[in-house]
């Protein structure tokens, strides 16, 4: 392993653990739920409060209403708080929303992996068939352009890789 690729190591981890977290909703919202607990209880020592004191205010304070009828008054709930505050608008809500979100917008007409292996088939049918065509009729076709391996989401390429974007690629001018 070269010393690049060692660096970019951790970064891949973290990447297919929030793909993983991102695409399980029982995940998300469990940790949702844990983070509000956990973040209360360390909450109610530090600033000496009721277990239901503490959990509204990290329900409110990870929700980012702040309401301020309950507030941090020393610097370890402070710093808790603008913890909670940046996992949840940064890291959290976002996946939660984003999955909920792809689950709402489903492109009708998307070919299912099923269709596009048939119509792959039938393309390689088609080619077979013209090719022997043209062979009867003494005509040469012209060679077949370059294949380029497929590096888009879905792709049997690593993460690292792809090239995050879906759909067609803009021919290039």
């Amino acid at each position: 392993m070269g010393g690049m690729e060692a660096l970019l190591l951790p970064f891949r981890w973290i990447y297919r653990a929030l793909v993983w977290f991102a695409n399980s909703p029982r995940t998300l919202i469990t940790s949702y739920l844990l983070m509000i607990v956990v973040a209360g209880v360390i909450y109610g020592e530090v600033e000496q409060r009721s277990p239901a004191d503490a959990v509204w205010w990290a329900v409110v304070t990870a929700s980012t209403v702040g309401y301020g009828d309950i507030s941090p008054t020393s610097w370890a709930g402070r710093t808790l708080a603008a913890l909670l505050i940046s996992t949840m608008v940064l890291l959290v809500i976002p996946l939660i929303t984003a999955h909920f979100a792809s689950r709402l917008i489903v492109d009708d007409d998307a070919f299912e992996h099923e269709e596009q292996e048939q119509l792959k088939a039938d393309v390689r049918r088609m080619r077979a068939l013209l090719e022997e065509l043209a062979a009867r009729q003494g005509i040469e076709l012209p060679p077949l352009p370059p294949t380029r391996p497929v590096t888009g989401p879905g792709s049997a390429a690593p993460p690292w890789e792809r090239s995050g974007r879906s759909g067609r690629r803009r021919p290039r001018r």
